[in-house]
């Protein structure tokens, strides 16, 4: 049975930015585009250099897909998916989240 995790306000995340949050035992970079509440989850965790960094990565657009470079190795990651864009065997995690009065909402 899936479960629904609280994990932040919305406003804890600046449009345009990521941020890591702690969801149970998962890292979770979590992503803000635009200023609306679309909100993406993936893996916090950088499969190349094994470290924690992919919430501090650069958001941009390719081809009409928002995707996420590690701040590392710059290997690019689609933000809907995990889909890792160099080397699609290192594709990671991506959640279903949700907000809902104002907090996001992971499901695990």
């Amino acid at each position: 049975m899936s479960q629904w995790i609280d994990l932040c306000p919305l406003e804890a995340i600046l449009p345009g930015c990521g941020v890591c949050a702690l969801a149970g035992s998962e890292q979770v970079a979590l992503f803000r585009p635009w200023r609306d509440e679309r909100v993406f989850a993936i893996s916090n965790i950088d499969p190349f250099a094994q470290a924690s960094v992919l919430s501090r990565g650069i958001i941009a657009e390719h081809q009409g897909e928002l995707w996420v470079a590690s701040p590392l190795k710059k290997q690019r990651f689609r933000l809907r998916d995990g889909q890792c864009m160099e080397e699609e065997s290192r594709s990671i995690a991506s959640y279903p989240v949700r907000v809902r009065a104002g907090r996001i909402e992971i499901n695990l």
